[in-house]
């Protein structure tokens, strides 16, 4: 039989009825034996994340602060859970225990507990076998993950295992320390157990039905994309699309596996399926897949009479800014001129030097940095085969005033960058939305 993995955001597992939400779909299909679990998250908007919660407890732990009444609140979380379980189960023991190193064990150790306990609760009340993450997901004393030991570590334990939990979030490093990854790394462990066990699919459950086309901050009720590549998505999450750990998509994404973004709330609606790139073609609703923007860049702008045949030009404007530790995201240039786009923060105090610098390095004719830059990224397999893909982007803006600054196109044909002011922005996203995707809806 062919194995899914489930990976459930906090959002899905923030009390007993959203466990019993979740239980409801793993049992529904017997292909889904290998669970990861986040923390419990808010289970309404003004409440607190029992991530947020430990921390808050280590921080007067390790102040020799009395934290009785924080600790009590967090083992009042999980009680409910369990008394809504309806389990005969105790979690005394891992208190007792978690307790008593809280103040010494470190600040990643007190933020796993959140993902270990609803794991133990979870496991118990699926009846499932627990496997705890730091037997498994390996980390340098760095902090590091490493990937080729975690494989190893993975593949041995669960070789002969039927079903299990493991929760997400955390590891031990070779000295055996407790170590965390980023903020939406158990979206990580899942990868890391579906490539373990060469899972047909990573099903990851959420609180929305799939990646949306733009940021329903912006547009109105955008549409769901039923299938995005992982370069699709690479390119999204360049300009701030937030859907995945970007570390969770790489274990994956180098054997095939797909990903399915699934809504716990709504387990019938398709969500979004993430595909290798040899699946691009195989769904195309539209021409565009996604679209994204983001704030923050400014451009360096220069003008130098004969630029196009000083041998070098390019280079030593380039080394100016990687002498300066200054990220280059993009160069489009003319005969005579060239614009550098950089992070606006990355320039923040740099600017004469940054000046100067480049005045000494290349002697332009002009030179002026431009502030509140804007990029907007539209991306989508479909552009490859379709004229006129660009013309109608810029039409769109056109028709709305919007000024463009800048252009780049990927070799790929995969992506149209442009780059705006800061104050036309979300106009110009929900221009080329209404342009691509409102008038293909009936």
């Amino acid at each position: 039989m062919s194995v899914k993995v489930v990976k459930f955001g906090g959002s899905s597992l923030a009390d007993a009825n959203q466990i019993k939400k979740a239980a409801d779909i793993i049992k529904s299909d017997p292909e889904r034996r290998f669970v990861v679990p986040s923390a419990p998250g808010k289970r309404f908007s003004e409440d607190i994340k029992v991530t947020d919660m430990l921390y808050a407890c280590y921080e007067k732990a390790s102040l020799g602060e009395n934290f009785e009444q924080d600790f009590q609140n967090i083992k009042n979380r999980y009680n409910d859970i369990i008394a809504g379980l309806g389990l005969d189960f105790s979690l005394d023991k891992e208190f007792e225990d978690i307790k008593s190193h809280l103040a010494t064990a470190g600040k990643e150790y007190a933020a796993s507990r959140g993902e270990f306990l609803n794991g133990k609760i979870i496991a118990a009340y699926l009846g499932f076998e627990f496997i705890d993450a730091a037997d498994v997901i390996v980390f340098s004393d760095e902090g590091v993950m490493l990937r080729k030991e975690t494989r190893a570590k993975l593949r041995e334990r669960l070789k002969d295992v039927e079903s299990a939990v493991i929760p997400g979030f955390y590891g031990k490093s070779l000295s055996g320390v407790v170590r965390t990854f980023s903020r939406g790394g158990s979206d990580v462990t899942g990868s890391l157990v579906a490539r373990a066990l060469h899972a047909s699919v990573y099903e990851n459950w959420t609180d929305v039905s799939g990646v949306l086309v733009a940021d329903p901050r912006v547009v109105d009720s955008p549409v769901v994309i039923p299938v995005i590549t992982y370069k699709e998505l690479r390119e999204l999450s360049y300009m701030g699309f937030s859907v995945l750990h970007e570390d969770a998509i790489f274990p994956v994404r180098t054997v095939g596996i797909p990903i399915n973004i699934k809504n716990t709330n709504k387990p019938e609606d398709a969500g979004t399926l993430i595909v290798a790139d040899n699946d691009a073609e195989e769904v195309s609703l539209r021409t565009i897949t996604g679209i994204a923007g983001k704030k923050g860049f400014c451009a360096v702008n220069m003008e130098k009479a004969m630029m196009n045949s000083e041998v070098g030009f390019v280079r030593d404007v380039l080394n100016v800014f990687a002498d300066m530790g200054i990220l280059v995201e993009h160069m489009p240039s003319g005969i005579d001129t060239l614009s550098v786009i950089a992070d606006a923060d990355a320039l923040k105090g740099k600017e004469e030097q940054l000046l100067s610098e480049l005045r000494k390095a290349v002697n332009p004719d002009a030179l002026e940095i431009e502030p509140d830059i804007a990029l907007l990224a539209v991306v989508g397999r479909g552009m490859r085969k379709t004229r006129g893909t660009a013309a109608r982007i810029f039409a769109s803006l056109a028709h709305a005033r919007i000024n463009v600054k800048m252009i780049d196109q990927g070799s790929s044909e995969l992506n149209v960058i442009v780059g705006v002011n800061e104050h036309d922005l979300h106009q110009a996203i929900r221009c080329i939305y209404d342009a691509f995707v409102s008038s293909t809806l009936v």
